[in-house]
């Protein structure tokens, strides 16, 4: 799939420089062109992005309820990763469709997840906050990661049950 997408971005970019170079269309429309392939060109990137199925690097969601963990520790060869699935929560419910998150390893965030994995399996069902770290500055407003957020996982609280 990801060899099809190049082949065809690929293609539009070579007519969009075809286009460009050896039409007579006025200045106006070839920068329209040249506008448009670039909004293509972040909107499909957005998209191949959120349908890949792999773990996204992107920022977790503020509020989710913890699904699952997976747990790579480095070694002399990889940095190591914690993945993480997880829903996240919107106006106090799980959304309907839970995503899978790659956060890199500490040794804090290995320690606070075990932790949380123990207690799910106990039954004991698990909620998390990501709030972005103090202090980062950079191009990080361009797609934001995991690593630049404060992660705090708790026990789910109790569900309230309307009076009678």
């Amino acid at each position: 799939m990801s060899l099809a997408l190049i082949l065809a971005f690929s293609a539009l970019v070579l007519l969009c420089a075809l286009a460009l170079l050896w039409s007579r269309w006025p200045a106006w429309m070839k920068a329209l062109l040249v506008a448009g392939v670039t909004v293509l060109y972040f909107w499909g990137d957005d998209v191949v992005h959120n349908l890949s199925g792999w773990p996204t690097p992107d920022a977790l969601p503020e509020r989710f309820a913890l699904l699952a963990v997976v747990i790579e520790e480095p070694t002399s060869k990889t940095a190591g990763a914690l993945y993480i699935w997880v829903n996240a929560i919107d106006k106090g419910k799980p959304i309907a469709q839970p995503r899978a998150y790659k956060l890199a390893y500490t040794k804090d965030l290995h320690a606070l997840l075990n932790e949380s994995m123990k207690k799910a399996r106990q039954g004991i069902s698990q909620m998390g906050t990501a709030e972005p770290k103090a202090g980062k500055k950079g191009i990080g407003w361009l797609r934001p990661g995991a690593d630049e957020q404060a992660v705090k996982i708790r026990d789910m609280p109790a569900p309230q049950l309307p009076e009678k």
